[in-house]
């Protein structure tokens, strides 16, 4: 399976031709719909992660892909097809089996509403855990780790690679850090990561899973 990873929450993987797309956001800026597409998963209704325009671009180039998400997303889609997901549910769509967990996103303060955010496990080997640290309950091989958002501390996601424990973690949900601030986390994930013998990289170029 193969895995392309694009600017801050959005990634690819490709296997037998086809095509699953994950949260392409408006901060997606390198992302362009590609052919072959069978799904598209979005974890939850914020703009980093759900771009109408970038869904659009997609579904014109694969008219049947299944948009898949929690059901207050997909009721506000009604011009294409759907599919709404809860945690514990597991679909197959083409060669893609996903596994659903968690249910909404992490608090960014108590004054602000809780919205839905499900973590996606694809074919047992990549885990995302959306804007969350949803902890799935199985082991997973590679984990698309987020490392900067209103939601969360460097504490929590060394704590939470830790637990998960996954042969491969790489870095996502990072479009608000500067370079700078891209070097000081990973330097402070990779000294976590090698500690617990994770392997954990930041990913430019597609790599194979």
């Amino acid at each position: 399976m193969q895995l392309t990873k694009y600017e801050h929450a959005c990634f690819t993987v490709e296997k037998d031709e086809q095509i699953l797309v994950v949260d392409p956001g408006e901060f997606s800026s390198d992302f362009l719909a590609p052919e072959n597409v069978k799904g598209i998963v979005i974890t939850h209704a914020h703009p980093d992660h759900l771009d109408r325009e970038k869904l659009t671009a997609i579904i014109d180039k694969n008219p049947e892909a299944i948009i898949i998400g929690p059901e207050e997303i997909v009721s506000h889609i009604e011009v294409f097809e759907t599919k709404a997901v809860a945690a514990g549910d597991l679909i197959e769509i083409g060669p893609f089996r996903l596994e659903f967990f968690g249910g909404e996103h992490a608090i960014i303060h108590p004054s602000l509403p809780a919205i839905a955010n499900l973590g996606v496990l694809i074919n047992d080997l990549l885990y995302y855990p959306g804007d969350s640290f949803t902890v799935p309950n199985k082991s997973v091989d590679t984990v698309a780790l987020p490392i900067a958002a209103p939601w969360l501390k460097i504490s929590e996601v060394m704590d939470f690679l830790t637990t998960i424990h996954p042969r491969l973690a790489f870095p996502t949900h990072d479009a608000i850090l500067s370079d700078v601030g891209k070097e000081i986390i990973d330097g402070r994930l990779q000294d976590t990561a090698s500690k617990a013998d994770i392997l954990y990289q930041r990913i430019s170029s597609p790599i194979n899973i």
